[in-house]
């Protein structure tokens, strides 16, 4: 990338976690070896899967983690940190080990999804960065898988910038939307850094500038090659589809034509209507471009009504993930090493299980534990129970199957109902398969890479 999107942003942390270095450092403790690991609780969006974005931008933060010389003036302007602290945060250099998913893998609740093992003091710091960024990316790529699922082969152009939350979730959400399955952006500087086919068509304001329709399109065929008309400011049917055929006709051999745009209206009827028209004037091969609003619930309704539309253009809905503004990703340590320099775990299973347990009965009522004699302890989550029937997480940490052994609720003739393990720290296996369960909104051309830990 020609700019540097990660550089800058090492206080791009909340205020407790340098306060957590603080003491890491002062109780001669930073240094210590530590694990910490992301996860989310709950599926995002309904979804019986989730897409994983945002390790690039992570990765890009981390090479260039180094507190300057303006950060460290302003931290001693502020706190009370020790001469010897801010000396320390001045030498700092990110020495830790990051193992993490792959962008555009398929991902699931309660299971690890990206990382990070090296001295406490430096893996506690990034917490805030590395959740910003995974929790965000990771909602708006899988928001996009589930457009491209309801789109089937249909182009998807990502219009989101203008309505995203501000320039870098712009950028960065393009960026998501792309790794979900879209095919192309609005997004110029998404198109520089990221190698994003860029495209778009023109606003109303083309059209208003000229006061009609034939105007405003001539003279935007006289200065663009390619061209896409946007023909509802006024009318549609009856004066910006007509409008658009005559510039077509009138440029045929100069320009492009492409197809027209419609932004407004009941789409379904209006696009077949256009439809007739284009192909009625020989146009058989231009497109109808669709935005407002759209997502992959109006995408389905418009194409089991029969909608004409060849390319949707998806924005607001998208680049906000609109549904559901938060993953709600954790960042937890799991492991850490003690004084004789041994790798201690800091879950504590039985613990874990019981204060799950009591979570999981009040939201979903009783729980059920599924045991299979070939092996010691399987899981089977009740979300992934209508996604398919082979679904399977594997145990296979000792401590973890010791604690169930001692909470005695794991006997075969034991059946509690809709259970959902909060331990997945000690998932280290899943196996993945087809079925005739596959529901509605599950891409099939993602792969599972759960290798990459």
């Amino acid at each position: 990338m020609t700019t540097q999107l990660g550089e800058g942003l090492t206080l791009h942390t909340d205020f407790y976690e340098l306060n957590m270095m603080n003491t890491f450092f002062e109780q001669g403790i930073s240094e210590r070896n530590a694990v910490f690991e992301v996860f989310f609780r709950d599926l995002p969006f309904g979804s019986g899967f989730a897409v994983f974005a945002g390790l690039e931008h992570v990765m890009d933060y981390l090479n260039h983690l180094k507190f300057s010389e303006d950060d460290l003036a302003y931290l001693q302007s502020r706190t009370d940190y020790s001469d010897a602290f801010i000396d320390y945060l001045r030498h700092l250099k990110f020495t830790c080990t990051v193992k993490s998913a792959l962008e555009g893998d398929l991902v699931f609740n309660n299971e690890p999804i990206w990382q990070i093992e090296g001295p406490l003091a430096q893996a506690q710091l990034v917490e805030t960065a590395v959740l910003n960024m995974i929790n965000y990316q990771t909602l708006v790529a899988t928001k996009a898988a589930r457009i491209r699922s309801v789109a089937g082969a249909d182009p998807l152009m990502e219009f989101g910038t203008r309505r995203a939350q501000e320039t870098a979730a712009a950028l960065w959400g393009t960026r998501a939307a792309y790794i979900g399955g879209f095919n192309a952006t609005s997004n110029v500087l998404a198109g520089k850094e990221f190698g994003i086919p860029i495209s778009g068509t023109h606003a109303h304001s083309l059209v208003q500038a000229y006061g009609n329709d034939y105007d405003a399109f001539k003279a935007y065929a006289r200065s663009n090659k390619d061209v896409v008309f946007l023909v509802d400011t006024y009318d549609t049917l009856r004066s910006g589809v007509p409008a658009a055929i005559k510039v077509a006709n009138e440029f045929k051999g100069k320009i492009n034509f492409l197809g027209v745009r419609i932004d407004s209206g009941d789409m379904a009827f209006i696009s077949k209507r256009v439809r007739q028209q284009l192909d009625d004037a020989g146009y058989e091969s231009a497109k109808i471009y669709a935005s407002n609003d759209l997502d992959e619930n109006t995408i389905q309704n418009l194409k089991m009504q029969g909608a004409k539309i060849d390319i949707w253009g998806v924005g607001t809905r998208l680049i906000t993930a609109y549904d559901q503004p938060a993953l709600g990703a954790v960042f937890k340590l799991v492991s850490i090493e003690d004084a004789a320099g041994k790798m201690r775990d800091t879950i504590n299973c039985r613990t874990m299980l019981r204060k799950f347990q009591r979570r999981a009965k009040s939201r979903f009522g009783v729980l059920r534990v599924k045991m299979m004699a070939n092996l010691k302890a399987i899981m089977l989550p009740w979300q992934m129970k209508p996604l398919i029937h082979n679904e399977v997480f594997i145990c296979s940490i000792r401590t973890f199957r010791t604690s169930i052994k001692r909470l005695k609720i794991l006997k075969p003739s034991h059946f509690y109902r809709r259970f959902m393990t909060k331990a997945s720290r000690f998932i280290t296996h899943h196996r993945y398969k087809k079925s005739k369960h596959m529901p509605l909104g599950v891409p099939t051309h993602y792969g599972m890479n759960i290798d990459a830990f």
